[in-house]
């Protein structure tokens, strides 16, 4: 088994060797926990950034290829606000939810995902709160033992450093990191940036090339955000004539309603509708558990896209609580952040679901999960406003 892997991450700034990285020690620990041997090192094809591996599992062998498709550089352009403009971008991204009813409708289906695009809403304004409280506090006190001409620019200057301050601890509270990424969604009402969209064009060009080439299966894995890049991508391919048989698609904690739910997403709403529409082997996964992903949401049923006839994604969980035992759960809890990479890492009590023998095993996706059916506890109540057709 030869396989092209393509992996679309979220929204990430990070440079993509990180990915390569988590996949060497994660996969490391998988094989060692499951009893197979997996090995990593370089491949054969240098365009872009990336890495190989090979399994053996049960004397069956397997080599995989994987590319990262980086849209990090758009991300990290998006993230270079003033600490002014990041609280005008949190105005602006609470009227595009609030103002569209998406809100509410988004809280329907995962109060989870909800409250973590609410968090840094609700802590950059008690940031504010905290900076002006000390603002004040410190100008009063000038004001007392001077004069309120004096006390006045004091005020400023300690409220301005205050929000400075709680700009350099973000990398512990992420409350900037996760404003700019609803924002860089809710922007133009959930429509594609023209940076994105000429993205999208060119990872189409780049699985073309791949299924085109001598692989088995062409796999592309999307996670969190790059879930619904994904559908874009394979979409317009299915459009154009070049979705090949041999690819696959394997979503993975995805925030499709994020996106899907806002009025201007026409664009992806089709996508749903398009790729639903073909014969493409198509698992979802996600996690009750994951509180930044909408766990077991179809997202073309929700998202009202489903083709006549049928079709989408066979809906499956990766089951936290019955993949990670009690001692892994406890170190992960509260660590909202990390679960949402579960997918992406080692389960001490693995079940059907592992990462790496999907991406590098024997199988390609649609045998491993051949007769599977969805889930218990899918849901698929059509609740956007917006549809398509």
């Amino acid at each position: 088994m030869r396989r092209r892997v393509f992996y679309i991450p979220g929204y990430d700034p990070i440079p993509p060797r990180r990915y390569r990285e988590l996949f060497r020690r994660e996969g490391a620990s998988q094989a060692a926990i499951s009893g197979y041997r997996l090995d990593t090192g370089p491949r054969t094809d240098s365009t872009g950034f990336g890495w190989g591996a090979s399994v053996e599992k049960d004397s069956q062998q397997s080599e995989a290829e994987f590319e990262v498709l980086v849209w990090a550089d758009i991300v990290a352009g998006s993230m270079g606000q003033s600490i002014a403009a990041t609280y005008g971008q949190l105005a602006r991204t609470a009227w595009a939810y609030i103002g569209s009813g998406a809100l509410w409708r988004l809280m329907r289906l995962r109060r989870g995902p909800v409250i973590a695009a609410l968090y840094p809403v609700v802590v950059l304004l008690a940031q504010a709160l905290a900076a002006g409280l000390a603002g004040w506090l410190a100008g009063w006190l000038v004001s007392v033992v001077a004069t309120w001409f004096l006390g006045l620019p004091v005020a400023l200057i300690v409220f301005v450093l205050g929000l400075r301050l709680w700009r350099r601890l973000d990398g512990r509270i992420f409350a900037y990191y996760l404003m700019h990424d609803y924002a860089f969604t809710a922007q133009n009402g959930g429509e594609y940036p023209p940076s994105l969209q000429q993205r999208i064009g060119d990872f189409a060009d780049r699985i073309t090339e791949a299924a085109d080439a001598d692989w088995d299966e062409v796999l592309v894995v999307g996670h969190s955000s790059g879930a619904y890049i994904a559908v874009s991508v394979l979409a317009g391919l299915a459009r154009d004539g070049r979705l090949s048989g041999k690819i696959a698609l394997l979503s993975l904690g995805h925030v499709v309603p994020m996106a899907a739910f806002l009025p201007r997403a026409d664009q992806l709403r089709r996508d749903l509708h398009d790729l639903a529409a073909r014969d493409i082997c198509w698992v979802d996964v996600t996690a009750p558990g994951d509180a930044c992903s909408f766990g077991l949401c179809d997202p073309v049923a929700v998202s009202r896209c489903v083709p006549e006839g049928g079709g989408g994604p066979l809906i499956l969980s990766a089951a936290f609580r019955q993949t990670l035992s009690a001692g892994k759960q406890k170190e992960l809890r509260g660590r909202w952040f990390r679960l949402h990479f579960q997918y992406l890492c080692a389960f001490d009590r693995p079940g059907n679901y592992d990462y790496f023998l999907i991406t590098a095993g024997p199988r390609t996706l649609a045998e491993r999960f051949a007769g599977r059916k969805h889930s218990p506890g899918r849901i698929a109540v059509p609740a956007n406003r917006w549809h398509y057709p």
